[in-house]
């Protein structure tokens, strides 16, 4: 069942102090954390500050490729790997994915042909995962699709296939089905404050409510920061001396 009544899910926040997984950040990444924490069968809240994908998640390029220009730089496994994360949503999420056409305008034969083979076996090593088929396109073919090219030199180009995706969408359903395998989702919550243990290992976090101004503390066995951009700001509250990543 999906629950994103909010006063509910507060409710059972303050009923229940302890907590397995402690996700911090409500993008895709955080969701998608929470889907796996809560799957496994770990008690499982997430905080976001603002709305779900507000930030990252909700102004990528809208892409979901195999990483084309990966292969150009050798990098076989991390293109095998997301060729086949491409093929997964188009599976598991259909109605958030679709095939989007490109055209590489070729100003020379060995152009023509480096980006052709290029992506044939860039086509191949999808697999069973494959969207679509590269292939030539003549010079009358790639002007009818691309009007205002510069025509001169033009000696035809390249139409291959990738994958495009609603990036917010996407992320709402994964927190849909975080809270069907019973999650506790929050958002308008600020994480302020981080807890150690006297050993000194993280032991739980306090947030305020955005609505009602109350603060809640909770334990938790493990904190996870997910805030993305935003991550040296929780990386401070957990050791003042923290220095910025970039």
């Amino acid at each position: 069942m999906i629950n994103f009544k909010r006063d509910k899910n507060l409710e059972r926040v303050k009923k229940n102090s302890k907590w397995d997984v402690v996700i911090i950040g409500g993008g895709a990444t955080g969701l998608g954390i929470a889907v796996d924490a809560a799957s496994r069968g770990y008690k499982t809240l997430l905080l976001e500050k603002y709305d779900f994908a507000k930030a990252t998640s909700s102004r990528s390029t809208k892409l979901v490729h195999g990483g084309v220009r990966y292969l150009a730089n050798g990098d076989i496994k991390l293109v095998y790997s997301a060729l086949r994360e491409r093929g997964l949503i188009f599976k598991n999420a259909p109605h958030l994915a679709k095939v989007q056409s490109f055209i590489i305008p070729c100003y020379s034969f060995y152009s023509k042909w480096k980006y052709l083979i290029g992506l044939k076996i860039y086509d191949w090593m999808a697999g069973s995962y494959r969207i679509g088929a590269s292939k030539f396109l003549s010079n009358e073919q790639v002007v009818s699709k691309l009007t205002s090219i510069k025509k001169t030199g033009l000696k035809g180009g390249i139409i291959y296939y990738d994958g495009q995706f609603d990036d917010a969408r996407f992320a709402i359903n994964l927190a849909q089905t975080a809270s069907m395998l019973d999650a506790t989702i929050l958002n308008y919550c600020d994480v302020n404050a981080i807890h150690k243990d006297e050993n000194g290992h993280v032991s739980g976090i306090s947030f305020t409510d955005l609505e009602s101004e109350e603060t809640i503390e909770i334990t938790a066995k493990t904190v996870i920061n997910a805030t993305g951009i935003f991550v040296d700001d929780i990386l401070k509250m957990e050791s003042p001396t923290h220095k910025k990543l970039s």
